[in-house]
């Protein structure tokens, strides 16, 4: 079994709440989508320069470093571009009538996905209503053409898309997941899963839960999905601690391994680029970490650590040697008419060694 290690090297307050990650290539900088805007930050101290503002919450970030250019969505439904030499917001497009949830990039950065919907009840038992607009779309990354636009039963939380910018993936709160050719927008595989939709039996009738991110394996074969397990009072947060591993491409989809642990949220997937492991990550409602690490081929939890605050996002560097967990802790009450800052930005070195 192999011994992973992390050791914080960095831990950054920014001002609000951290949503989304981008690390350039050689980690010394990155670019967060913030509830304030989207900014740029030295990894090595912290110092934070402005790049540009949704009229909400700023909720995913990609970057295309070759290209000097950043791509954001927002609670506001709209995608950004922006320079990041200058800084300045190049385009502009309305991408969703509702938030955008989710920013996917392809790998070879030629595609960029994003997700919608909202959760209003369509029937006496809280179903939620149909879409009122496609829940996926995806660009091109350098253009902004719209390549194609899909639907999933909202609220569609989680997005990605393959390495090579094929497919589309995505899954909802109801636990549905479907994917589909961006070429030709056939439907290539639908399925559902149980383990991450609750009903709220205590203080809020409702569905609760569900898909809260995504990602396909490095070979695009499977499909990894995270979020939490059902639980019966929405404001417990109590759920599982769960990941579900899907053969996407079988006749009929299939559950391959799922993990489930403590209790607790869990908002991201990152693996690592060696593909040998991925990281899965949240918020701790109850046992002893937020962050775990997994062996890829065999899905043991072989790293686990406790960072004492929400993450919403994990990214590797592209050497594999760091990692970066963001996401927020609390925000504390003002004092003399100022709030703390309660955005946070950690950065771990990961190491890998032989027993």
């Amino acid at each position: 079994m192999p011994n992973v290690t992390t050791n914080r090297i960095h831990q950054h307050h920014l001002l609000t709440g951290v949503l989304g990650v981008a690390l350039t290539r050689d980690a010394q900088t990155a670019y967060v989508a913030c509830l304030d805007g989207v900014h740029q930050v030295r990894v090595a101290d912290g110092a934070v320069t402005s790049i540009g503002q949704h009229e909400s919450y700023a909720s995913g970030i990609v970057l295309r470093e070759e290209a000097a250019e950043l791509i954001t969505a927002g609670y506001d439904g709209k995608l950004q571009w922006h320079d990041v030499r200058a800084p300045r917001t190049i385009r502009q497009i309305d991408a969703h009538d509702f938030w955008s949830w989710r920013l996917a990039l392809s790998q070879d950065l030629r595609r960029v996905a994003t997700s919608t919907g909202q959760y209003l009840a369509g029937s006496y038992d809280y179903q939620p209503a149909d879409a009122s607009e496609p829940t996926v779309k995806v660009y091109d990354a350098a253009t902004g053409e719209l390549l194609r636009a899909v639907t999933l039963r909202p609220p569609v939380q989680a997005v990605a898309l393959s390495a090579d910018g094929q497919f589309v993936a995505a899954g909802n709160l109801m636990g549905d997941l479907s994917v589909w050719s961006v070429d030709s927008g056939e439907r290539l595989a639908e399925w559902n899963t149980e383990a991450f939709t609750g009903w709220g039996i205590i203080k809020s009738h409702c569905f609760i839960g569900g898909i809260y991110d995504l990602k396909f394996s490095p070979d695009g074969n499977e499909l990894y999905a995270t979020g939490m397990g059902p639980m019966r009072d929405p404001m417990a947060g109590n759920g599982k601690q769960t990941w579900q591993r899907f053969a996407w491409r079988a006749d009929s989809p299939k559950l391959v391994k799922e993990f489930k642990g403590g209790e607790g949220l869990m908002e991201t997937l990152a693996f690592h680029p060696s593909g040998d492991y991925f990281v899965m990550g949240g918020r701790l409602r109850g046992g002893n970490w937020n962050v775990a690490v997994f062996e890829t081929e065999s899905g043991e939890l072989v790293h686990s650590l406790n960072t004492k605050c929400r993450v919403t996002e994990a990214v590797f560097s592209h050497d594999g040697q760091l990692l970066v967990l963001a996401g927020a802790q609390g925000q504390p009450q003002p004092k003399e008419g100022k709030y703390g800052h309660f955005g946070r930005f950690d950065v771990f070195e990961f190491a890998v060694t032989s027993t």
